[in-house]
């Protein structure tokens, strides 16, 4: 069968591979492959900085955003074949830890856990993919191709389910004002839900024109992409990563708010930075600053009630480029304007 693999490690070793159909042991559900999302991820695991391959293993299949079409299941497993589905990545350490064992495996304490097409396991990159059934999610058909943007919605459920938590530390918390920074895919799909929440919305974001700041406006949200002036935000979402500007949200947020780190920054690069502004903010705001990672089962079910309450056509919107299998290389070129790249294994 057609895969797309990596050497973790080597620079740009990505290649189109044929392998052997996936082994029973990976799982009693036979998957066929309709579509695979592109990500930040996937191009870092490329380009050498992270990636581990599988035990024995020298290389490894790339590819996390999934979405198949169940081709065999066992009975008793809750899937039939036709089933739309998505594949969750992340798979509890052995141990395991307190927070695996709970089934909370995107909190994982001892980092003993696997990922799929990320850390020691294959992953959703191939014509077929086989998994267990606890680790699969079925979608509503009516969203066909758009559930590719599950996985990702996902993580953005979870960064909303804990700023949420966190909220509720005290009775009096009525947040009404949100920021996101960043019209990527995680950012887009953070303001949506910020939407579907009631919430005043606003993205920054530094495209002035093309197709982001439309997606912005068409949910309804204030798209700004040069000073923010005075606005100071109850809840914020970072999904850039860049330093500075993280350091200007983290000392913007307004009394007892809530800013979340949902964006990777690169490390190596010093900025000078007022620890004692950011302390003083803090302590004598009630502020909060976390990290947010990965997503666990629950994740994956709040976004698929959230891709099912939103608009169709501005869902597909952000699916900006659509590759077939047989062109590959195209979908890992950078090319202006893109928001979400999905490359397509089979149609129906």
């Amino acid at each position: 069968m057609h895969a797309l693999s990596v050497r973790p490690g080597q620079p740009n070793s990505i290649q189109h591979d044929d392998v052997p159909l996936p082994p029973a042991a990976d799982g009693g559900v036979l998957v066929r492959a309709l579509a695979l999302g592109l990500c930040g991820t996937d191009r870092e695991i490329i380009s050498g900085a992270y990636g581990v391959a599988p035990p024995g293993h020298d290389r490894l299949i790339l590819g996390h955003e999934s979405l198949g079409r169940v081709e065999e299941a066992p009975a008793g497993s809750g899937f039939a074949a036709g089933d739309l589905v998505v594949g969750i990545v992340r798979r509890p350490d052995p141990v395991p830890c307190p927070a695996c064992a709970a089934g909370e495996w995107d909190m994982c304490r001892n980092g003993q856990y696997t990922e799929r097409g990320i850390k020691e396991r294959h992953s959703y990159g191939s014509e077929f993919w086989r998994i267990e059934a606890p680790f699969l999610v079925r979608l509503d058909p009516a969203l066909g191709r758009l559930g590719v943007l599950l996985e990702p919605t996902s993580v953005v459920a979870k960064c909303w389910e804990q700023v949420l938590r966190i909220g509720r530390r005290t009775a009096s918390w009525q947040p009404r004002v949100v920021l996101v920074t960043g019209a990527g895919p995680i950012g887009l799909l953070a303001a949506m839900m910020a939407r579907q929440y009631g919430f005043e919305t606003h993205v920054f974001d530094r495209n002035k024109d093309g197709p982001k700041p439309v997606m912005v406006h068409a949910i309804g949200a204030v798209h700004h992409s040069g000073q923010l002036g005075d606005l100071a935000p109850d809840i914020i979402i970072e999904c850039t990563g860049a330093v500075p500007v993280v350091l200007d949200v983290v000392n913007r947020v307004a009394p007892s708010g809530i800013v979340c780190l949902a964006g990777v920054s690169a490390g190596g690069r010093p900025v000078e930075f007022d620890a004692g502004l950011f302390n003083r903010n803090m302590v004598l705001h009630n502020g909060v600053v976390f990290g947010s990672v990965n997503a666990n089962r629950r994740h994956y079910k709040a976004a698929a009630a959230a891709l099912a309450k939103a608009d169709r056509e501005w869902l597909d919107g952000l699916i900006n480029r659509r590759v077939p299998l047989a062109r590959w290389q195209e979908a890992f070129e950078r090319r202006d304007n893109d928001i979400k790249i999905m490359l397509e294994f089979a149609s129906e």
